[in-house]
């Protein structure tokens, strides 16, 4: 994982999926140890361009991680420990709850 830091007693790493051509940011969320949640934001192929027109994940991190370390927070906030995922598509964005996914996203 790339980084780590602290959000009320939590403990949250995030970083790219290893070895993923395609841009998909885990936030592990821990407490004392022990794993609560996966948050994940997924940006679909086909809107890359939107965040960055030669499609550079590095250039698309340093320039959105705050806005979405931001919501990493506020579902902490919610205490909503559900495992999701905050995906961005032809059509704009939607959260969805990972484990009702039909193509399951882990960091394998």
């Amino acid at each position: 994982m790339e980084n780590e830091w602290s959000y009320k007693s939590l403990s949250v790493k995030e970083g790219l999926k290893p070895g993923s051509k395609h841009f998909q940011y885990f936030f592990i969320v821990s407490e004392g140890g022990q794993k609560k949640c996966n948050y994940c934001v997924w940006i679909k192929d086909e809107a890359l361009l939107r965040f960055n027109a030669s499609k550079n994940f590095k250039a698309i991190l340093d320039s959105h991680r705050g806005d979405w370390n931001k919501w990493v927070k506020e579902k902490i906030d919610q205490e909503d420990f559900r495992n999701m995922v905050l995906m961005f598509d032809k059509e704009g964005h939607k959260e969805m709850d990972l484990d009702k996914m039909d193509k399951k996203l882990s960091m394998e």
